[in-house]
């Protein structure tokens, strides 16, 4: 059986929730940057954040796999850096753990308005290798590369 953890550990748990999502079907390039972006917002800010990013009203800086990439409208004002996309699959799939981290916070007995986002990472999964036939009897890889995200909130 495989062996799995987060990637750090507390000595006083009484007051963080954590949520995991395994085998999401995003690249962890693009989820790296979703991740960055929401690191250290509250839990409320975060969720609003990404729902504007889903309606592709605010886009996502791309700090390192930002090659050939266009630059976005208001990104350079908010975040100090002009490039940018709109990952709105990955903004849903992180959506998705925010609401979970969220409920386990509730069961837990903290305050949800008082959560701070104080871990979140995303990290390389399996990927699926396919082949893709083309002319000549050559073929391609077609490859499917899936993403490990976890994130921590604190109550503060």
């Amino acid at each position: 059986m495989p062996r799995w953890g987060y990637s750090v550990k507390f000595r006083d748990e009484s007051n963080i929730a954590k949520a995991m999502m395994w085998d999401v079907p995003v690249h962890p390039k693009v989820m790296r940057e979703v991740a960055a972006a929401i690191k250290g917002m509250r839990l409320a800010e975060a969720k609003a954040f990404l729902e504007r990013v889903i309606e592709k009203r605010e886009a996502v800086p791309f700090r390192r796999a930002h090659g050939k990439q266009a630059h976005r409208r208001g990104l350079a004002d908010k975040w100090g850096w002009p490039i940018g996309r709109y990952p709105v699959k990955a903004a849903r799939y992180m959506l998705k753990l925010l609401n979970n981290v969220e409920a386990n916070a509730e069961s837990k007995g903290l305050e949800i308005e008082r959560l701070k986002i104080i871990h979140v990472a995303a990290h390389k999964g399996i990927t699926l290798k396919r082949w893709m036939p083309r002319a000549y009897g050559r073929a391609s890889p077609k490859n499917r590369v899936h993403s490990h995200v976890e994130v921590i909130v604190r109550e503060e």
